[in-house]
């Protein structure tokens, strides 16, 4: 008897012991979607979908094509942990062109809610336009610098960020795509010497509640310069550049990184008829300062030669060259790929020589925006686009008040935070593009239109211009 009560005492006494380990034990709070949606790459039958969430998670993405739910198909999961910032990117295959797919984000099984709102988003394919019909009318959003406030690291004075409600202003104008110029966050003097300070810089400028809608409105495509690289200025020399290329790849869903071997933010794709050559100006980048000689080099050897042979085989109306520095501002007190006179000199000859039609050039970091126009010898006007900032301080040398090279009929803007559209329209043999820029408010600074007939080399020995023909899959409409 005194067994069993023995046995009895030390029972009732492991339950109660439990029971307060219980209820002081830490709660487990669910993980949630911290930031995105955010549209990744799209193809014909292929596109992605990135997301962080606040902590540890198995992530999976149902989607269905446009009202037929009945259809729905799941992701296997995918981890979102310590070693990917709790990120994950959805690569999703097997779609059917130019449709729309509703889709929701699961955890631990259960649609989550987007920080913008809803717990549904939109994903598209690209058109199947080629041999069927006139290339589609798009829209390209893009710009640079974007600077998020942290007072207790920022530098002490006046706010060198601004408000980042122009991120609401780009997603209201409805762009299909978003390209990032670079200096897409800003790492600070506590970021410098730490990986894990460099991630959680990432993830603090992709929080922004004003970002959340854009993330979910356009497929986003990025290239790095010097702030989102390393410090301000950074080159080939940056002792974190492998791990700073490691968080690139976490935060951004481009189809593709380097080629051959060759590594760097630089890769290629194509919207409609339109092809988009994306730059890595940091990797392989000599110190501005450094004497001019054959080895000094903005690009690189490898990757300037990927470029040249890139925009050869090209058969687009239109080829948008993307790049943090800009490519043509030899008046520059700045960073500019003119500062390398024997690469640029060989990137531009490499045009005018094989006769490459349609080359545009786009970029950022000069906290100002302008178009600026160099027509080489023998060749067309090509031009360079810039915009900036985003949300960062806005400034421009004197000296680049009265650039010989801007536009006529466009302007330096450097009193508003402003951002670029391209909108490509017509029919395929008379593809036309507008520049856009607009400023922080919604207001549209200037327009500038070209043609993709105005962009093509100029015959040889007098003989008659040939009439423009656009992307070769139109072939089929030149009757």
């Amino acid at each position: 008897m005194r067994k069993s009560i023995s046995s009895l005492a030390a029972t009732l006494a492991a339950g109660v012991l439990a029971l307060a380990q219980h209820s002081t034990a830490p709660k487990t709070i669910a993980a949630r979607i911290r930031s995105g949606p955010m549209l990744g790459y799209a193809d014909l039958t292929e596109a992605s979908v990135w997301i962080q969430t606040t902590g540890p998670a198995d992530a999976r993405l149902k989607y269905w094509p446009e009202g037929r739910r009945g259809e729905a198909r799941t992701t296997p999961p995918l981890s979102a942990n310590e070693k990917t910032d709790e990120t994950a990117l959805f690569v999703v295959s097997g779609l059917e062109p130019g449709t729309r797919y509703p889709y929701e984000i699961l955890l631990a099984g259960a649609p989550a809610s987007f920080p913008a709102g809803g717990t549904i988003g939109i994903l598209t394919t690209q058109p199947f336009w080629q041999w069927r019909s006139n290339p589609p009318d798009f829209t390209v959003a893009f710009g640079s610098c974007y600077y998020a406030n942290e007072p207790k690291v920022d530098r002490p004075g006046t706010p060198y960020g601004s408000d980042p409600g122009i991120f609401r202003k780009i997603a209201a104008m409805k762009p299909d795509v978003m390209i990032w110029l670079g200096d897409n966050i800003y790492y600070r003097e506590v970021d410098f010497g730490s990986v894990a300070a460099m991630r959680r810089r990432n993830a603090i400028g992709r929080e922004e509640p004003a970002l959340q809608p854009l993330l979910s409105a356009a497929h986003h495509y990025a290239v790095w310069d010097d702030h989102d690289f390393g410090p301000n200025d950074s080159t080939w020399i940056n002792r974190y550049w492998k791990e700073s290329f490691d968080i690139f790849k976490t935060y951004w869903a481009n189809p593709t990184y380097g080629a051959r071997g060759v590594d760097g933010v630089f890769g290629q794709f194509a919207w409609g008829d339109v092809d988009f050559f994306l730059l890595d100006d940091r990797m392989y980048r000599t110190p501005e300062r450094v004497a001019e000689s054959p080895d000094k080099t903005m690009l690189g050897p490898d990757q300037l030669r990927w470029l040249e042979h890139s925009l050869s085989y090209s058969a687009a109306p239109f080829k948008i060259v993307v790049n943090g520095s800009q490519m043509l501002n030899s008046n520059s007190h700045g960073e500019s790929f003119a500062h390398y006179v024997n690469e640029q000199k060989e990137l531009l000859d490499w045009i005018v020589k094989n006769r490459i039609r349609g080359v545009v050039f786009l970029s950022g970091d000069r906290h100002a925006a302008e178009l600026l126009s160099v027509t080489p010898a023998g060749s067309y006007p090509l031009y360079d686009f810039t915009s900036s900032p985003f949300t960062a301080g806005m400034s421009v040398e004197p000296a680049e008040a009265k650039n010989p090279l801007r536009v006529s009929g466009t302007s330096l803007v450097n009193d508003k935070h402003n951002f670029g559209l391209l909108r490509f329209h017509g029919a395929c043999n008379d593809r036309t593009l507008d520049m856009q820029l607009y400023d922080e408010t919604g207001k549209e600074r200037w327009t500038y239109t070209v043609r993709g007939s105005d962009l093509v080399p100029r015959p040889r020995d007098g003989a008659a211009r040939p009439r423009y023909l656009g992307h070769p899959a139109c072939a089929s409409l030149r009757g």
